[in-house]
């Protein structure tokens, strides 16, 4: 793979969004290694605009659900239709159907809604009325939300946060960023990013992500972060075994981005914030000492030993 496949995206989707370029390859990591990604901050700062342009530069099917309180299962699955004509039932297939999906607002859902998406999201198919039905390949899930607390929000349970692979958080633009957006306004409404990769182009990138070498001491740091967090007293829940098993096969896909072919410590350390946020809930008496998720976390990858580069390299 091209070292400069980030930047193509990146160059790509600048057309439609201006802002942190890192968000950007953070999506990247999560479509090369099959995983979902989940877009967290305030409304209006083009948490929507970036997935839509993200989707515009993978060949394939997009939907979009907008979700809302009164959204059903069915609504996002699909459901059987009676055919008068025929005298049978037909399936209507629900958005769900598609290579990249985009899930507006997810927590403005309720659970039962939300809950519809992770038979989908972790084992890609949908199961109606007993029978089961692969998704399309590639698949991969967009999601935005709302920060917590915001009228008509439910929270995301455990369960539901830990099928995201990675979470970003969006924030302000800064002002030069904010000064490109409303200079160049009428080109960014009117543009359309080009396609970067079909859908064959992109399971053949996932299967070169597979392929990239992880030393033994690699997957060791890898295990030990997450051991990290669950040995502290000040979570109620910590990552388990997929939360790991995400950051490793993130780091593969960020190692082939940057071509390389193994996986050094930084990968693992850039990934693991954005990997282990959302899957970590705090105690209430840590909350109420105002300790964060993010302070854990730093702490973290400050006092975890760091293989050497010596150990990485492939043998």
């Amino acid at each position: 793979m091209e070292s400069s496949l980030d930047s193509r995206f990146a160059s790509e989707i600048s057309k439609k969004y201006v802002g942190n370029p890192d968000i950007v390859r953070l999506m990247l990591v999560a479509l090369l290694s099959q995983g979902h990604i989940l877009l967290e901050g305030n409304p209006g700062l083009g948490k929507t605009t970036l997935a839509k342009a993200f989707a515009e530069t993978i060949g394939g099917d997009f939907k979009r659900i907008q979700m809302t309180p009164d959204v059903l299962p069915a609504d996002i699955l699909g459901t059987h239709v009676y055919d008068q004509r025929s005298g049978t039932f037909e399936l209507r297939k629900g958005p769900i159907f598609a290579n990249l999906v985009l899930v507006d607002e997810l927590n403005r859902a309720t659970p039962k809604a939300q809950a519809a998406l992770l038979e989908a999201m972790q084992e890609r198919q949908v199961t109606l009325e007993g029978e089961t039905m692969k998704l399309g390949q590639p698949f991969m899930v967009i999601a935005t939300q709302m920060q917590y607390g915001t009228a008509g929000t439910y929270p995301l349970s455990e369960v539901q946060s830990d099928r995201f692979a990675l979470s970003v958080h969006v924030g302000y633009p800064s002002v030069e960023d904010e000064l490109k957006v409303i200079t160049g306004i009428d080109a960014i409404e009117a543009g359309r990013c080009e396609v970067v990769l079909s859908p064959a182009q992109v399971l053949d990138e996932q299967v070169r992500a597979r392929e990239v070498f992880v030393a033994e001491a690699v997957k060791r740091y890898t295990i030990a972060l997450g051991e990290y967090l669950r040995n502290s007293d000040r979570l109620s829940t910590a990552p388990g075994s997929r939360g790991v098993i995400t950051l490793h096969k993130g780091a593969r896909a960020l190692a082939s981005l940057e071509g390389r072919d193994h996986v050094i410590p930084d990968d693992v350390k850039f990934l693991a914030p954005y990997v282990f946020q959302h899957r970590v809930f705090l105690k209430p008496e840590a909350l109420a000492e105002d300790i964060t998720p993010a302070q854990l976390i730093s702490e973290m990858l400050e006092k975890v030993p760091v293989p050497k580069l010596a150990e990485t390299a492939r043998a």
